[in-house]
């Protein structure tokens, strides 16, 4: 088993105004899911955006040779499901969790669902 990346848009605003200074929301995200600790082969990784900025608070999951998987519309009391379907993603050989295992967010949030990348010839 590979080990999963968990990407978390620190730039999302998730529709709110944001005071100059003050965190966005999808950084908030991010320190939530830092402080609840990632699941065994799952690393969380802040990035500055998904281009997912019509969805709220997004995710994605990925790791070599797998499906990889946005999510959005994610918000603070999310953060047990994310870890969960993090830790369950991370246990799959493909990346493809079967639907009824994922959590609700997943199942209903999914933004994109990405193929593995084809080694170079």
């Amino acid at each position: 088993m590979t080990g999963a990346t968990l990407y978390v848009c620190t730039t999302c605003k998730a529709g709110e105004p944001v005071p100059e200074g003050a965190p966005r929301p999808g950084s908030r995200l991010h320190a939530a899911l830092l402080a609840a600790g990632a699941p065994e082969g799952v690393r969380i990784v802040a990035v500055e955006c998904l281009s997912a900025c019509d969805n709220g608070c997004t995710v994605s999951l990925s790791k070599p040779g797998a499906w990889s998987y946005v999510y959005g519309r994610l918000a603070l009391d999310d953060v047990p499901a994310i870890l969960e379907g993090a830790r369950r993603y991370a246990a799959t050989a493909d990346g493809i969790v079967p639907w009824r295992d994922r959590p609700t967010v997943f199942r209903k949030q999914s933004i994109a669902r990405i193929p593995p990348l084809e080694p170079n010839p």
